[in-house]
């Protein structure tokens, strides 16, 4: 069984804070054609603090994911912080306490995120969301490993369904939030937050795949 350590792999973070920075302007451009324009600038801001904080840091995933998810709570302004706070919180108190992370803990964890973000929001799927990328990437993780597949292969279903997720959003027309007021005007272009899941997703499972090791 594939498993990885739990202490020091909150450097994991340290890469995703990179990554949402790098994508900055990328991720405020696309939210300034159906949004407000400043996704991209303060998931950068939030993720920024993040990683000034925990540099330096021998820092375990949980408590990494749980100082992202602090920050995002409270420093970053629109609907995205407390989203994706809660999302992050909830994964850094699954993990909390726990020395191996194997496939079944992983999927806890990302149900416990999904949950965290269903509780305070209302969107579906098809509602043009970061949901959209969301569900269909734990779906198929769990159908992965339900399968048989290692932890490293649901890993890599994960991302992709994060992407698929994240391209059907162009199809969609938004239901919840700013975009919503566009109707039919929203079609045709990605949503933000859908990107910046699946940016995130696909990170994580990247850093965690290069810590897998055989049990």
């Amino acid at each position: 069984m594939q498993t990885f350590k739990n202490a020091s792999a909150g450097a994991i973070v340290l890469s995703l804070a990179e990554r949402i920075i790098e994508n900055r302007a990328y991720l405020s451009e696309i939210d300034g054609k159906i949004g407000d324009g400043d996704h991209g600038v303060n998931m950068a801001k939030g993720f920024g603090m993040a990683a000034e904080r925990l540099k330096g840091q021998d820092a375990s995933l949980s408590g990494a994911f749980e100082t992202l998810g602090t920050l995002l709570m409270t420093e970053i302004g629109g609907s995205m912080g407390p989203l994706y706070g809660v999302m992050f919180t909830e994964f850094g108190e699954t993990l909390e306490g726990k020395e191996d992370v194997g496939a079944r803990l992983f999927s806890q964890m990302l149900h416990a995120g999904l949950d965290g973000i269903q509780s305070i929001g209302s969107a579906k799927v098809g509602d043009k969301t970061l949901i959209d990328a969301f569900v269909p990437a734990v779906n198929a993780f769990d159908e992965a490993t339900a399968s048989g597949k290692s932890f490293a292969d649901a890993l890599a279903a994960l991302a992709e369904a994060a992407e698929k997720g994240r391209d059907s959003t162009i199809d969609l027309v938004a239901k919840i939030g700013r975009a919503s007021r566009l109707g039919e005007r929203s079609l045709g272009i990605l949503d933000a937050g859908a990107t910046s899941c699946a940016l995130i997703l696909k990170e994580i499972s990247v850093g965690v795949s290069s810590r897998l090791e055989n049990a």
